[in-house]
């Protein structure tokens, strides 16, 4: 009678190497799913091209219809890449913190559509204006583009520092990330309707009503999985694009305003624990129903970030 033998063990090496995500940490992100980039290559001049994919089906960087990639999907990938390329290329450690500067996109919306299958795309980033501490960035510019089989689907730019983290306690007075202050402001949201802001999901609104015309209170789910994947001492920089554009959206009612475009500068952080007020200060009609709205967000009174979004009226 013969008997069955285990197979031996195959040496990882010999194995295909197969896709993955680059590592969630890299790109500072808590939950795996949300980890949109899977490769990189270097190139000459700090220059990289990255590989990615987006799923088909995402609970919040989907349109209202779920026919296509949202425009804040790319702003989302821009952040990844840009944090990925200064922990694993550019000798930034992982524990350092990242500031901001400015984020813009241009998108191509008629190729940003969801397919059958995830959206594969490679994006062309171009690393400029580094200046370089210890042998590490300690702050930078990168030109990016995104390509789904060849088409281009969007391009920008973005700059941020780096800083060490005893040197961002100090900063930050060692800010703790939560506080009764902050529940307190998130538990007396009112929120928009999800309709009004472009969303589908009232968890999705970062905006509450206020009497004044043209401003709100920002007032994000402070659980939202996405929004909040990982606790920090200040709302992060997605909220403030986020309640940009939903301002903007909000402003046109009942029209709801497309974000194909964006440009966005960060001045200071906006803390959880204090009042963030978000209001449009300029809305110019451009031709064929293109509309250009600008926003800002203010706290203790001062200006926290300006943005100049652009898009359709739908």
């Amino acid at each position: 009678m013969e008997l069955d033998t285990a197979p031996q063990g195959i040496e990882l090496s010999a194995l295909p190497r197969l896709t993955t995500t680059v590592p969630k940490e890299y790109v500072h992100r808590a939950c795996l799913a949300e980890v949109f980039l899977t490769g990189c290559t270097a190139g000459e001049k700090q220059n990289f091209s990255l590989t990615g994919q987006w799923p088909r089906a995402h609970t919040l960087f989907n349109s209202a219809d779920g026919s296509g990639h949202d425009p804040l999907q790319v702003a989302e990938t821009f952040r990844q890449a840009g944090m990925f390329l200064a922990h694993a290329e550019l000798g930034v450690s992982l524990s350092h913190r990242f500031v901001m500067r400015d984020l813009s996109y241009t998108t191509h919306p008629e190729n940003m559509g969801i397919a059958l299958t995830p959206t594969d795309f490679s994006v062309e980033a171009k690393c400029t204006e580094i200046a370089w501490r210890r042998g590490a960035a300690s702050s930078l510019r990168l030109d990016l583009s995104i390509h789904r089989d060849g088409a281009l689907m969007a391009h920008g730019a973005g700059s941020f520092s780096t800083t060490p983290r005893a040197v961002y306690n100090r900063l930050r007075a060692n800010r703790k990330p939560w506080s009764g202050a902050a529940f307190a402001i998130a538990e007396s949201r009112s929120p928009l309707a999800p309709s009004a802001v472009g969303r589908a999901s009232t968890r999705d609104v970062v905006l509450s009503a206020m009497d004044t015309p043209g401003r709100w209170l920002l007032t994000p789910d402070l659980t939202h999985p996405i929004f909040f994947d990982h606790t920090d001492d200040h709302l992060p920089g997605m909220v403030l694009l986020e309640g940009a554009r939903q301002a903007a959206s909000a402003a046109l009612a009942p029209k709801r305003l497309k974000p194909t475009n964006a440009t966005t500068q960060f001045f200071r952080y906006a803390e959880l624990d204090r009042p963030c007020w978000v209001e449009v200060t300029r809305a110019s009609p451009e031709n064929a129903g293109i509309m250009t709205v600008e926003v800002a967000g203010r706290q203790d009174g001062e200006t926290v970030f300006v943005s100049t979004i652009t898009g359709p009226t739908l």
